[in-house]
């Protein structure tokens, strides 16, 4: 039995040397190799990745050999039919959290884990286009409708909350094709679209958004001018407020001056005249004492030296024109006057 085994595996060889077959990676594949025949190794998908770029040789008829596409794959799903991945409407269908239905256009980007390929062939699928229509596909049309279907229709206008969702279908979708030997790379999103009542609906309310917005710029341009102008008016009122008072300061202090001088004139005029009084009062003592009566006849005297006096007595009803000498009269009443003091004991 033994050497009948040796024998047809020999005739194998000498058979399979003469027809080998050329078997080839591209740049970007990576082939595997399946084992139809257990003789030499044990049956089945070979657990080993055939490098890109490669050539090798296998037995035919005892092994089979397939390859897969390790580059960047773009599944594109769009309203558009000249676009995409198909020739017709290909676009998500959903409806959002509040009720209103919607179609979104969406792109996957995902490639082939190379390590993973003998897996695939294994238990996931043949080749590269099985896995992008049976399993991708399947999966990327499924999930990222229920995650964008958690928005409100007014959040769609919000490119912030699309791009959140859209990496929350990232996540999803790679926990869910990752144990398949895939990854995901990226979930895009484009063009969204609601229905034609709703779609009017929304255009009028934002045509009537705009113009709310131009009137509120209106109003706000109108409110900075009127600040301006108030500004301004502020500040005339302002220099007129500080020019006046600039005027009252200088008054003020040009008339505090002025009272102080005349303060001080009407405190040296008091001073004075508090002088004078006391002079006035001390000639009065001086007077009423002893000598008075003699110092102001003195005076008297002093102040007629010189001068000529001529009295015209009246009497007998009419005027005498007898002259008198005052001057002589006036010596004589003096001269009597002191020889009458120096009489008295």
């Amino acid at each position: 039995m033994k050497h009948l085994f040796n024998l047809v595996l020999s005739v194998v060889m000498i058979f399979s040397v003469q027809g080998c077959i050329l078997q080839t990676t591209g740049e970007t594949e990576v082939g595997v190799r399946t084992r139809k025949l257990p003789l030499l190794a044990k049956r089945g998908v070979e657990d080993k990745v055939y490098p890109p770029g490669t050539t090798y040789f296998f037995l035919p008829y005892i092994n089979d050999w397939h390859t897969f596409d390790t580059s960047l794959q773009n599944l594109e799903m769009t309203f558009d039919p000249s676009k995409g991945d198909r020739k017709s409407r290909d676009d998500l269908l959903f409806k959002t959290i509040d009720g209103n239905d919607i179609s979104l256009d969406v792109i996957i980007s995902y490639q082939i884990d190379p390590a993973k390929a003998p897996y695939i062939l294994q238990h996931v699928a043949p080749d590269n286009q099985s896995l992008r229509e049976k399993i991708v596909r399947t999966v990327a049309r499924s999930k990222p409708r229920d995650i964008f279907g958690e928005l409100k229709t007014e959040e769609f206008y919000i490119a912030g909350k699309r791009e959140e969702q859209a990496q929350r279908a990232k996540e999803i979708l790679q926990n869910i094709l990752g144990p398949m030997g895939i990854i995901v790379k990226d979930v895009l999103t484009k063009d969204y679209r609601f229905n034609k009542e709703y779609q009017k609906a929304i255009e009028d309310r934002k045509v009537a958004d705009q113009r709310a917005e131009k009137n509120k710029s209106a109003q706000g341009a109108a409110r900075e001018e009127y600040k301006r102008k108030l500004e301004e008016a502020k500040g005339e009122v302002n220099k007129v407020i500080a020019t006046a008072d600039g005027e009252y300061l200088q008054a003020k202090i040009e008339a505090d001056a002025h009272y102080r001088k005349q303060e001080l004139l009407a405190e040296a005029i008091k001073a004075e005249a508090i002088a004078e009084a006391k002079g006035i009062q001390e000639m009065n003592k001086a007077l009423a004492g002893t000598g008075g009566e003699a110092l102001v006849k003195l005076k008297i005297a002093e102040a007629l030296q010189g001068k000529k006096i001529m009295l015209l007595p009246v009497s007998e009803g009419g005027m005498n024109l007898r002259t008198m000498d005052i001057n002589q009269l006036i010596q004589t009443l003096g001269v009597k006057s002191l020889s009458e003091k120096k009489k008295q004991p």
